[in-house]
């Protein structure tokens, strides 16, 4: 008798929701399109570290020693990247021509890590009877890569005062363009447990390797200079290795304080590495650079990224008091471009590295030159600086996809406190806010905001017919808008529907930029993966208690958040019935084997999951599921 009442009552609800149409409420707004943005913001700002206070020098090289070594061991050199460190690649020197008055081009190629070939060119002063500095000329995101005319104006200017300068060619730009060499591929080996940031340091490491190994270097002399993703670079090689003593970074990092809230400075995949920021924000990396020689150089009116008004006050602030513990407040300098004042190293801001170095390398020689000498007609084209490669060069994507063919590692027991550690799981609270309730054709229709531990604010709409016989939490790539039929399906079966959109999906997007902030999340110590998945588990808790019901299933369409429905239900079994995913993704692998980019998915280049979890052996802990 209980059975066939039980029928009955799916039989009429199913007859009351025949009807309904649920795409309208599925689309009505309800946090608006600037409260995830300011979420996220908050988040990320909450957990910058700032530079503390010290007393005294010892205290500060106690600081800057453990940074260093702990930003190398647990950012730089994780997983197979550890083999690379310290690893002395070949050096092939190949042609050497004629450069222009006073210095010649010697052409070579080295390796930055096994396979992993960069083609650089070394312009030589002819006249070198004692020791010389060397100077290291790094380039950010320019195509023209080591042939830009602003860089080779820089290294033959440095070239004609005597010193040994390094064009380097830089990872996806120039020469090294390419499908497996771009920034966003990087990520690949994050998923698989090795450092992706670890080949950008190394190519720089190991050049000025080649730099001090020059008879006529003079390692108390060192410089690195560079624009944009080489203004990176630079403050990241110099913070890291101290035999750099002289660095100019223009226009190219700011606090990760300050990129939370300037959209322009996010950065790519590099300039915020996983867990950076749990070890050395920028301001701290800029602190680092005392008692050396530094000019920070920004542009005013700068239309990419790290104007002066906004980028240059903090690492300035959190530098200041390092050099003046040292009495050399005089070494730390800052200048900004006015005219043209955009994104640019041109000529003002090369001058004043050439004053700086005048004033560090050659002080009180009154025949250094201090304004740059014209030598636009020895700027040389793309072929007579094209430096012959092996025809095999290691990538992102070939490195990534030798580490896959072994992964998951089968040597080590992997269980759910790994998972959850991995993906940085979190015991989220929520507490729900009716937004607006109707009814229409028998369904009752409620618009909820899921606060979640006051950090986020979840949308989600419940559709609950006359009685319902469980309940169903529903998460889509695509967001809950485009999920009427299944909403529809889902009515007639006689569930409650709660429709939600977890971080970054749906009405939880971030808008221009979004996969910034994603990369912003996990270098402060967080995983967007993992927060996705406790928001998921904390909304079936919060539906357990609210509606007072152990049915509650987990139903995830699009092969985004099948990973994050698996991830939900294997870091907290037992709290979904029952885990189900449509077009789901199967393996982790393929993010891989299709040279996947960072853009598409952030939250599945989850760093090391791969290594120790595909979704298969996922799916295991989150049983039973379909």
């Amino acid at each position: 008798m209980l059975r066939v009442l039980c029928l009955l009552l799916a039989l009429t609800s199913t007859l009351a929701a025949a009807d309904f149409n649920a795409e309208p409420h599925l689309k009505q707004p309800i946090v608006g399109e600037q409260l995830p943005l300011e979420e996220v913001i908050a988040y990320c700002e909450q957990r910058v570290k700032p530079v503390p206070q010290f007393t005294s020098v010892e205290q500060w090289q106690a600081f800057e020693q453990a940074t260093r070594e702990k930003t190398l061991t647990n950012v730089v050199f994780r997983g197979a990247a550890a083999t690379w460190r310290g690893y002395k690649g070949k050096v092939e020197w190949l042609d050497t021509t004629a450069g222009g008055d006073g210095y010649k081009l010697k052409k070579l190629r080295y390796e930055a890590l096994p396979g992993m070939w960069i083609p650089a060119v070394l312009y030589e002063p002819e006249q070198l009877t004692a020791k010389a500095p060397v100077f290291l000329n790094v380039n950010g995101h320019d195509g023209a890569g080591k042939v830009a005319d602003y860089k080779q104006i820089r290294c033959i200017n440095q070239a004609k005062r005597g010193i040994i300068s390094l064009n380097l060619e830089w990872v996806g730009m120039g020469q090294l363009r390419g499908e497996g060499f771009g920034h966003t591929k990087m990520n690949q080996l994050d998923l698989c447990g090795t450092s992706g940031v670890a080949p950008h340091f190394l190519a720089m490491h190991r050049a000025l390797d080649i730099l001090l190994e020059h008879p006529q270097a003079d390692p108390t002399r060192v410089g690195v200079a560079g624009l944009s993703g080489g203004g990176w670079q630079t403050i990241f090689i110099s913070a890291l290795d101290p035999r750099v003593t002289l660095t100019n970074p223009v226009a190219g990092y700011s606090s990760f304080a300050t990129r939370a809230r300037y959209p322009s400075d996010l950065g790519d995949s590099e300039q915020t590495p996983t867990d950076l920021g749990l070890h050395a924000d920028y301001a701290v990396l800029t602190a680092m650079l005392a008692p050396r020689h530094a000019l920070l150089t920004s542009n005013a009116h700068d239309q990419c990224c790290f104007a002066a008004p906004h980028a240059l006050p903090p690492l300035l602030d959190a530098a200041r008091p390092i050099y003046r513990l040292f009495g050399r407040e005089l070494n730390l300098r800052s200048h900004v471009n006015y005219v043209p004042g955009d994104h640019n190293f041109g000529q003002d801001n090369r001058e004043a590295l050439y004053r700086l170095i005048g004033d560090a390398f050659f002080p009180g020689d009154k025949r250094y030159v201090r304004h740059e000498i014209d030598c636009k007609a020895e700027l040389k084209s793309k072929d007579e600086l094209f430096v012959p490669l092996p025809e095999v060069n290691e990538d992102f994507n070939s490195l990534a996809l030798k580490l896959v063919a072994n992964l998951p590692r089968t040597d080590v027991q992997s269980t759910r406190d790994d998972l959850r550690s991995i993906v940085g799981a979190k015991d989220y609270q929520i507490r729900g806010t009716a937004d607006g309730m109707e009814q229409a054709d028998g369904v009752s229709v409620t618009r909820w905001r899921l606060r979640v531990d006051q950090l986020w604010t979840l949308p989600a709409v419940e559709f609950a017919p006359a009685k319902p016989q469980g309940t169903v939490i529903l998460v889509a790539d695509t967001g809950r808008a485009t999920t009427a039929d299944v909403v529809q399906e889902q009515l007639q079966q006689g569930q409650r529907v709660i429709a939600v959109d977890p971080y970054y999906f749906g009405e939880s997007r971030l808008g221009r930029r979004d996969w910034l902030y994603s990369l912003l999340i996990a270098t402060v110590g967080d995983r967007p993966l993992g927060i996705q998945a406790s928001q998921l588990t904390a909304t079936a808790r919060w539906a357990r208690e609210t509606f007072d019901t152990q049915d509650v299933r987990l139903l995830s369409i699009g092969p985004r958040t099948s990973v994050s429905a698996r991830v939900a239900g294997a870091i907290e079994p037992g709290v979904f019935r029952t885990v189900t995913t449509r077009n789901g993704l199967a393996t982790l692998k393929g993010l891989v084997r299709e040279n996947k980019s960072v853009i598409e998915t952030p939250e599945l280049f989850c760093f090391g999951l791969l290594e120790r979890f595909d979704l298969p052996q996922i799916e295991a802990l989150a049983m039973p599921a379909k």
